[in-house]
């Protein structure tokens, strides 16, 4: 399974259609967490899997969505209503109560990976306003058998190869 997820892109739409034209046909899912800015219906907005962030005013994009991908249980979600920028405490309990094997979250704008309780917590950060880095950022998700790779990659698609990480299930 392979995941593109990209979150807090605040009214960009080139970075949205750069990334669909770079990825759609090389992952399984494209992910957005949400705070996009844009209507559900836009055409920057189709074909990604989205949630509503605290800045978006489009109420049709669910607060949590829980898909089935190639087997995986993914939860996606802002975060606001969790408190991720204090801890992800909040979240995890949502992760376990929903069976996530992968939980995507955003509005913190500050990227991350993490396995808590078997469950893999990822933030992609900011595709326009990092926090704690320079870079505007995304991610790719991939996993082979019990092991997952996550890779974080600027806007421009060059890997910040010091934040690859591998997580063994």
């Amino acid at each position: 399974m392979k995941l593109l997820v990209v979150s807090d892109s605040h009214g960009l739409t080139s970075e949205l259609v750069e990334l669909k034209k770079e990825y759609h046909d090389k992952v399984d899912a494209m992910i957005h967490c949400g705070d996009s800015e844009l209507s559900a219906d836009s055409d920057e907005m189709q074909g990604y899997i989205s949630v509503r962030g605290n800045c978006d005013y489009d109420r049709s994009y669910p607060l949590d969505i829980t898909e089935n991908i190639k087997g995986n249980t993914i939860f996606v979600t802002h975060g606001h209503h969790y408190n991720v920028k204090m801890t992800l405490m909040n979240l995890s309990y949502k992760a376990k109560e929903v069976g996530a094997d992968f939980v995507f979250f955003g509005h913190s704008h500050a990227l991350g990976a993490e396995i808590i309780d078997g469950t893999l917590f990822l933030n992609p950060g900011s595709i326009f306003m990092p926090r704690g880095r320079t870079e505007k950022t995304y991610a790719i998700i991939e996993k082979v058998d019990n092991q997952i790779t996550t890779k974080f990659f600027t806007h421009n698609h060059q890997e910040l190869l010091p934040l690859r990480h591998q997580f063994v299930l």
